[in-house]
This record gives C-alpha cells, sequence and structure tokens, in this order.
C-alpha cells in the first residue's frame, strides 16, 4: 500500500506534543511504519468499522480513521504516560 499521509485532531496534537522527547521519537517513528500499513502494525479495529482502528504506536495509544480513497490518516487520540 502506498505511505498514507498522517494528520492529527486538536486534542490528537496536543497529546503528541506533550509527550516526553524519547516517546515522540519512538511514536513518530511507529506513525510512519503505521502509515505504510495503517491495517497491519498489530492493530484492530474498533467496533467492526475496518477504517476505524486501535493500536500502539511506540509506546503510546491511538485511535484513528483511514481515508484510503484520500490517502489519509486521522488520528483522533492519543493515550501515553
Amino acid at each position: 500500500m502506498t505511505r498514507l499521509r498522517i494528520q492529527y485532531a486538536p486534542a490528537a496534537e496536543t497529546a503528541r506534543h506533550a509527550m516526553h522527547p524519547d516517546l515522540r521519537q519512538r511514536f513518530e517513528h511507529a506513525m510512519r511504519a503505521l502509515a505504510r500499513d495503517p491495517y497491519g502494525q498489530g492493530t484492530r479495529d474498533v467496533k467492526g468499522e475496518k477504517d476505524r482502528r486501535q493500536g500502539v504506536a511506540g509506546g503510546a495509544v491511538v485511535v484513528y480513521y483511514v481515508s484510503a480513497a484520500v490517502l489519509v490518516v486521522t488520528v483522533v487520540r492519543i493515550v501515553h504516560a
């Protein structure tokens, strides 16, 4: 699959910026891999919706939507310690 562009909803962007630099570096690396394979990487669908996904990226839990038609992954939630 072609690498998709990643965009962040406002709450997810705030959580991303609040990450410790080491976590953020691991997270960004994992998100690049997720952008190449948004249905893989150990993710799962949420409530039976194939394009609504949840997984772990670099130690943070992410919830995102895949819009394959427009080549975008939209991250709506990031949970990290």
